[in-house]
């Protein structure tokens, strides 16, 4: 392993395939709490490194094109996911979708308007829906992995919560009251499809890396 690959405290360098900050502290606390020493770095280290487009038809395919892309062209391991919200009511629509719903990458506002509006004459014992996430490993070599994670529950009325992103405020997991947008990131971590597909990666980060 090169001086490139480990970090000055010894532990392997993974290269997260975003360039958002709260899904790097996501997945830090999580391999933190799973007591595996590598060290997460975000795609802010490595600016020559465009978006990948996500052309697979599954979140699987999706995840593990830009995790192969960037551990490409970072030389170093990277972890890859992609995740959406998946309708009973829409036949597991949005899906991959999900960021683009409306039209336009990332307008969670719009998004929200025209899925409830989708939803708005079903009723409250059929909205029943989930967050899905597939995380993928992918080694310069080739060598990959893909776990997955599901959080399922109901699609409400009328956003609620500012903790979240994406449809977490329109999605009350079983058991709970609260959406996932009025959870706290410790709560939602122990509960999240991302959490999930990310806490059964760091078993296989600690077998292939450590």
């Amino acid at each position: 392993m090169s001086e490139s690959e480990v970090h000055e405290s010894g532990s392997p360098r993974v290269v997260l395939a975003t360039r958002n900050a709260g899904k790097i502290a996501e997945l830090r606390r999580i391999l933190a709490d799973a007591e595996v020493p590598v060290e997460i770095v975000g795609l802010e280290e490595f600016p020559e490194i465009g978006d990948v487009a996500e052309t697979g038809l599954t979140f699987a395919e999706n995840a593990l094109l830009k995790a192969h892309a960037v551990a490409r062209q970072s030389g170093l391991p990277a972890i890859a996911d992609d995740s959406g919200l998946c309708v009973d009511a829409l036949n597991g629509m949005p899906g991959i979708f999900s960021a683009r719903w409306s039209g336009r990458h990332g307008d969670d506002p719009a998004n929200l308007d025209l899925l409830l509006a989708q939803v708005s004459d079903v009723p409250a014992e059929h909205r029943g829906a989930h967050f899905a996430c597939a995380a993928a490993l992918a080694l310069p070599s080739g060598e990959e992995r893909v776990t997955e994670g599901a959080l399922h529950g109901v699609i409400i009325d009328t956003p609620r919560g500012v903790n979240g992103f994406g449809y977490d405020p329109i999605l009350v997991p079983e058991g709970e009251s609260r959406t996932t947008a009025e959870l706290s990131a410790e709560e939602k971590d122990a509960i999240s499809h991302r959490g999930r597909a990310f806490r059964a990666l760091a078993p296989i980060l600690a077998e292939v890396l450590v």
